[in-house]
């Protein structure tokens, strides 16, 4: 029997500015989801790191101010006086990121995706340092769709990015997705695992159609039938569709660690950019 070729399936969903934006442009619209590879310079990624390492030290050391020492998405605030997860706002603190921002066929690409009228989220960037010791508040989170997060507001459609400092695999944890359910009509999280209030004003559902999904989306980290793991190298840029299911596993080996910058882009009522969006804290931890 000849050896199987599975080349085309680790590849899935990974795109070079050799492959042209229009390739992954369409993957994206398809299925929600794309890596980008080879798009930042090997340089700039270790000068993210290390800016961004140096700014994590600094909120523990507590010599930068508060608001960039975010604790609102822990599993347990008290671990942040012992470790830091989160920096927020770190593209104020890290000029490598806000290189990195500017990269012309990134640019480019998201003007495809949401138009050129794009918007940064008010809450900024985050550098997120995930790792299951147990001075780590944050480890994995569960099953949620980005939009679930400001349910109320029309300033959706919207893209996540992920910089990522550390490749990701089994070992160090990884990203879960429903490759097409953000064409789903994914309900407002109503009923969430942290019984967190949902703001007046919240549609009953959001996606691209009104295809109610095949099953309610799960509260915690269930298995979901046909969610796929999206595996990234360092340097690799996700994007992820806000309307997308996706999750992250926690990692197996305790000595390992994941760190990767986070954001995302909106495209809806640009009128509310500059509205204090709030956080439905839904997703579990």
């Amino acid at each position: 029997m000849p050896a199987l070729d599975l080349t085309a399936f680790a590849d899935l969903g990974v795109f070079t500015p050799a492959a042209g934006s229009d390739a992954a442009k369409a993957f994206y619209d398809r299925w929600g989801f794309m890596v980008l590879r080879d798009l930042v310079d090997p340089a700039l990624i270790d000068a993210m790191e290390a800016e961004c390492v140096a700014a994590q030290q600094g909120v523990l050391a507590g010599e930068l101010d508060a608001r960039y020492g975010s604790r609102k998405y822990l599993d347990d605030e008290s671990k942040a006086e012992r470790f830091v997860n989160y920096v927020e706002h770190i593209e104020e603190l890290a000029p490598a990121l806000r290189t990195a921002l500017a990269t012309r066929a990134l640019v480019e690409l998201v003007t495809q995706i949401l138009g050129p009228d794009f918007w940064p989220g008010r809450g900024g960037v985050v550098y997120q340092d995930a790792r299951p010791g147990r001075e780590s508040g944050y480890t994995r989170i569960g099953w949620h769709a980005d939009w679930q997060s400001v349910p109320h507001l029309d300033i959706w459609p919207g893209t996540a990015f992920t910089f990522h400092i550390d490749g990701t695999s089994p070992a160090n944890g990884f990203l879960r997705v429903v490759p097409g359910s953000h064409l789903w009509a994914t309900a407002s999280p109503f009923e969430n695992i942290n019984n967190v209030s949902v703001p007046e004003g919240a549609p009953a559902a959001r996606g691209y159609t009104d295809t109610p999904p095949p099953a309610p989306m799960p509260l915690g980290f269930e298995k979901i039938r046909g969610e796929i793991p999206v595996y990234a190298e360092r340097g690799d840029v996700i994007l992820h569709d806000a309307y997308l299911w996706h999750s992250a596993a926690r990692a197996t080996d305790d000595d390992t660690v994941r760190r990767h910058v986070r954001g995302g882009w909106h495209g809806g009522d640009t009128s509310l950019m500059d509205r204090e969006t709030g956080f439905v804290k839904n997703a579990a931890r």
